[in-house]
């Protein structure tokens, strides 16, 4: 997936509902791009992983066939709109669950979100992260 085609996502997502939640819902509107970040992030290695597959599957047998499926395995890349398609698996209000339950795993969504959750509020108290060797 490209630069362009993830922060089309942000801007999207931040144009369309994101903005509109975020004066009555400001912290769920905030929780809703992380997901969808997280959900990306998540794509985007998964494809990587399989055209990594692929590539080393390529090198080892160069032939006509391998060579036109070679995009066999892209998944997220053949979605016009990501946002849409996970917006549009469950609607908006539980895009959420979707995106824990189908794509990144629930356990691991709320790890992340508790990390990203301490991260901002210790950088808000004025905190300054430093390496420690």
């Amino acid at each position: 997936m490209s630069n362009m085609k993830i922060d089309h996502i942000a801007l999207y997502c931040l144009d369309l509902e994101g903005m509109r939640e975020f004066q009555d819902f400001p912290s769920a509107s905030l929780g809703w791009m992380m997901y969808i970040g997280m959900a990306v992030a998540k794509m985007w290695d998964t494809e990587w992983e399989v055209m990594e597959q692929r590539e080393q599957s390529d090198a080892r047998i160069d032939s006509a066939e391998s060579r036109q499926n070679s995009t066999e395995g892209q998944i997220y890349s053949k979605i016009e709109d990501l946002y849409a398609y996970m917006r549009d698996k469950r609607g908006y209000d539980q895009m959420d669950e979707y995106i824990s339950e189908e794509v990144n795993g629930y356990v691991a969504c709320l790890h992340q979100l508790y990390l990203m959750g301490a991260a901002v509020q210790l950088k808000r108290m004025g905190y300054h992260m430093t390496k420690m060797n």
